[in-house]
């Protein structure tokens, strides 16, 4: 199964957050160079170049050569720039361990196309850049890709032939032609429109164990997360509508749109019968209310929240809604313009509830966030308490229902029928009221914003969690739902920052 390259730097991240550090899996993939190369060569009369580039490409090769070194080889280092410039910390360290070695590698800097190296060896190693490659290779590595390109040598491209973009397999006017490819882990998603570049495709582990790629970390916020142009305007980061509130219940609805701002939303309408919204907009200046007719949702709300629905980019509906039974038929006609215009919706509370009565697969992207109570209402049945039995259950429940299911437990299980994730970030304390708004409006923010909804419940999951974390490093258990915005945040800026309070166990 081919792999994306943010998919893979994810993996990476979370690999780092859970105790693989990026330094293990450098030695790792420059092993493997080594290793490869070894059982095709011999240390007799066998000379190697390896160019490197400035990022963890580079480092690769760096390793590669103090590998290859030891085994007997005679290595030169072509690097396309100066030490100075080295971008990669990890580079940089296996930089530092060849510098000691420095009388038996011959090294080279090249800052321009005059300083390339007039060099004959038997193989070449192109460590230049790797994955990641968007737009065409610039000077001085363009033109040390040509250089290999014109070498009579056997060339070995480390994870993708430089030139070459990973994710797509177009080859720019510049793309090494490599008659062997390592690429580590998984094969990279270009690499097969990318045959006449990549020559043999070998695939190498690099000590990513697959359990991994089913655990959520900083690295899942990190693929997701938006950068916001000098230049944006009001609503390019999304409109969120939160259908919720009652004669009862306020808190919720209010909950749910602080959060989704916190998750960096440009708007949130709250939509809660008449003096709900009242009470909801004397909590924040920043809660922007729909008054609805009525002390509860019921059908005649409709064409008020009309004009809403064609301004919003996510819906969440249930918050603090109620089971009248006015309102489970107002879920059921809400939901039909929402599938027709293909907004994504978060279905949360009551909402679930109302929709387990009339459930169908969803034509529009869904995310349902049921807790073990609710799932029960959802399917008719109960979970075990084994994690992987429920695993099995939710994804069965998300391809049944053609949605993302996030449960909500001492571990989050989430799958959308094909991919599942297990979230470990939160703590007892968030087992106070709110959270699971919180929560709710975190996923929904990022929807609003066009992340994939398994992507977006997948990262929301671990904010919320996270959030929840660092209110009760500093306060304990005794935490409220409100806590939570000041870290959200935080956790999204500099998600791997959660290593510092995370508990094993």
């Amino acid at each position: 199964m081919s792999i994306s390259s943010r998919e893979m730097r994810a993996i990476e991240t979370n690999a780092e957050y859970f105790g693989i550090s990026r330094l293990q899996l450098m030695e790792n993939a420059g092993s493997c160079i080594a290793n490869q190369i070894a059982s095709r060569f011999k240390p007799i009369k066998t000379r190697i170049a390896i160019f490197c580039g400035l990022g963890g490409n580079g480092g690769d090769g760096f390793v590669a050569a103090r590998h290859l070194l030891s085994q007997g080889f005679q290595i030169e280092v072509v690097l396309a720039g100066k030490p100075t410039d080295i971008t990669d910390e990890e580079a940089r360290t296996n930089l530092n361990a060849l510098l000691p070695l420095a009388e038996n590698i011959i090294t080279y800097e090249v800052t321009d196309s005059s300083l390339i190296p007039d060099i004959k060896v038997d193989v070449v190693v192109d460590a230049l850049l790797g994955i990641g490659l968007k737009g065409a290779p610039r000077p001085p590595t363009s033109q040390l890709i040509a250089k290999i390109n014109a070498m009579k040598a056997f060339r070995v491209a480390v994870d993708v032939p430089s030139g070459i973009n990973s994710d797509t397999g177009e080859a720019f006017a510049e793309a090494v032609k490599a008659d062997l490819t390592l690429t580590f882990h998984k094969p990279k998603l270009g690499l097969q429109k990318a045959k006449k570049h990549t020559g043999e495709l070998v695939v190498a582990p690099i000590g990513l164990p697959e359990e991994l790629e089913h655990f959520a970390g900083p690295g899942d916020v990190e693929k997701i997360t938006k950068q916001r142009s000098p230049t944006a305007h009001k609503g390019d980061f999304g409109r969120v509508l939160v259908i919720g509130g009652s004669a009862i219940f306020s808190g919720a609805p209010a909950l749910v749109a602080l959060a989704a701002y916190r998750a960096g939303v440009d708007l949130v309408y709250v939509a809660a019968p008449t003096e709900t919204a009242y009470a909801i907009s004397s909590m924040s200046a920043d809660l922007i209310t729909v008054k609805l007719d009525g002390d509860h949702l019921n059908p005649r709300n409709m064409g008020t929240l009309a004009p809403y629905l064609e301004k919003s980019t996510a819906v969440v509906i249930g918050p603090g809604l109620g089971l009248h039974k006015d309102t489970r038929e107002s879920v059921r006609q809400m939901i039909t313009p929402i599938e027709e215009r293909k907004i994504p919706l978060l279905l949360d509370a009551d909402a679930l509830k109302a929709f387990a009565e009339f459930k169908h697969k969803m034509k529009t992207p869904t995310v349902l966030t049921p807790h073990h109570g609710e799932y029960r209402v959802l399917t008719g049945h109960e979970l075990t308490d084994d994690v992987g039995k429920q695993a099995a259950d939710v994804k069965k429940t998300a391809e049944e229902l053609g949605a993302v299911v996030l449960l909500k437990g001492r571990t989050d299980v989430i799958s959308d029928g094909e991919r599942c994730k297990f979230n470990f970030t939160g703590n007892p304390g968030m087992t106070v009221g709110g959270t699971g708004d919180v929560l709710s409006g975190i996923v929904a923010a990022f929807m609003a914003q066009g992340v994939d909804p398994f992507d977006a419940a997948v990262a929301g999951a671990f904010v919320n969690g996270a959030a929840g974390d660092f209110v009760a490093s500093t306060r304990g258990f005794h935490m409220v739902a409100t806590d939570l915005f000041e870290w959200i945040p935080k956790v999204i800026d500099d998600p791997m920052s959660h290593a510092k309070v995370r508990k094993l166990g």
